[in-house]
């Protein structure tokens, strides 16, 4: 008889050179000789819009499977059977009680953390956010127990509107009730963070790197050779896609950072990030969506532009800021402009969730082990309306979650029910959290 052995390949196998990390993704090699291939692990990740919705555009006027999609949401349509809508979730602690820094304030600092924040500059408080009990749990042994990731929008650092707080507007993620986690804005920031050593560089060493920039993926060059020598043809094919991913993410960093195109001329855009949102949304996305593969993280929020943020869209023909638009006053001028925006972040969202599904993992896909909720803290950007908060989840949750079906749950359902049974799902069991009244029912498989 003959024994067939062979020794898996680590899970946190890296290709490793001067300066360089990279992950790898989920090869057939990580198993052992005749065992099968090793589960994927559900991923997690919160992706927050500001300043409300345009509700018309986003509410199906039906329940139960997905059918025509309404304006809004019509990119999602090639994807409806892997999505699911929520409505009447509300965030009552983001509502106007005896103290808070603005409805803009509230709704985002609330919005993962389920506690009324206060309004003191001196006495910021919000509470430690459910992406991070989470990250406690599943991330212990990650390389990136969360990601924290957003993009700018052009204002200045410290900058913040009057009455309103920079640490509620800014922040998504709360490591504590006093502790934000500041998300990373610039496209090479976050690709230095991800495929670098981790070793502090100077700034005249950065510089010189900058000056004589090579490919990351040349420093891992020998690594790379040694280990296809261990790999079968599928996982080679599946490596050089990977990198090859890899490598399109550093050249679109380099074409930012070489640009000099300004879609908003009133825009101070930072070193490297992009002008156009399109462009710096699919950098942002393309590396979650590595970071995902090779099982750095299994926790992202992203802040798609602060809260309250007044970015204007030159790209798609709306020179007005997004926060005074919002404030229409039924004017259907200025509610189709903000229904334009609207579709338009949609858009880029819909491409995201197309690429999670192309990846493949095992019979599956990457998007089928994720867990993504699109969303925003109001809904109503008008009138600052804090209930029927526009929800979308895309991803089946590794199996747990079927998809295709919009559910209405009973008004004034609090968000922190949908974050507790999602804790569920990522294995963190807690009896409550926030506002909670229980868990959210009709989204599994029983």
């Amino acid at each position: 008889m003959t024994m067939i052995e062979r020794k898996a390949l680590a899970r946190r196998t890296f290709l490793r050179g001067m300066g360089a990390a990279v992950a790898l993704p989920f090869l057939d090699a990580m198993a052992p000789a005749l065992a099968a291939a090793p589960k994927a692990p559900v991923r997690m990740a919160m992706v927050y819009v500001p300043n409300g919705l345009i509700m018309q555009g986003w509410n199906p006027s039906y329940e139960g499977p997905l059918q025509i999609l309404p304006r809004t949401l019509k990119s999602m349509e090639p994807l409806k059977d892997d999505i699911l809508l929520l409505g009447n979730l509300t965030h009552n602690v983001g509502r106007a009680l005896l103290d808070g820094a603005g409805d803009h304030g509230r709704c985002c600092g609330s919005y993962l953390t389920g506690v009324h924040v206060k309004k003191s500059l001196v006495d910021i408080r919000a509470g430690t956010s459910f992406d991070q009990h989470v990250a406690a749990r599943v991330g212990a042994n990650m390389r990136f127990p969360s990601l924290e990731i957003g993009m700018e929008d052009g204002r200045q650092a410290g900058d913040c509107d009057s009455g309103y707080s920079c640490a509620y507007t800014n922040n998504l993620a709360w490591k504590s009730e006093t502790v934000p986690l500041p998300p990373t804005l610039n496209p090479r920031d976050l690709f230095e963070r991800l495929f670098g050593d981790g070793v502090p560089m100077s700034p005249q060493a950065r510089a010189r790197q900058t000056l004589y920039r090579r490919s990351i993926l040349d420093f891992v060059n020998e690594s790379t050779r040694t280990l296809e020598t261990k790999l079968g043809p599928d996982d080679r094919r599946k490596l050089d896609e990977y990198l090859s991913s890899i490598r399109e993410i550093e050249r679109q960093v380099e074409a930012a950072e070489n640009s000099n195109r300004q879609i908003d001329p009133n825009m101070d855009k930072p070193y490297g990030v992009p002008g156009d949102f399109a462009e710096h949304f699919k950098l942002m996305t393309d590396m979650i969506t590595v970071a995902f593969q090779a099982d750095m993280t299994r926790v992202v929020t992203f802040l798609v532009t602060r809260e309250g943020s007044s970015r204007a869209y030159r790209e798609i023909g709306i020179p007005d800021g997004h926060h005074p638009l919002t404030h229409h006053r039924n004017l259907p001028e200025l509610i189709e402009k903000v229904s334009q925006i609207n579709q338009y972040h949609m858009e880029q969202f819909a491409k995201w969730v197309t690429r999670l599904k192309g990846v493949r993992e095992g019979e599956s896909s990457l998007l089928d082990h994720s867990v993504i909720v699109y969303g925003a803290g109001l809904s109503d950007g008008n009138r600052h309306l804090h209930e029927d908060l526009p929800t979308l989840i895309a991803g089946r949750a590794g199996g747990a979650f079927r998809t295709g079906r919009r559910i209405v749950y009973r008004r004034e359902t609090p968000m922190c029910n949908l974050h507790l049974t999602m804790m569920d799902r990522m294995g963190v069991h807690m009896e409550e959290f926030g506002d909670s009244t229980g868990r959210l029912e009709g989204l599994d498989l029983t």
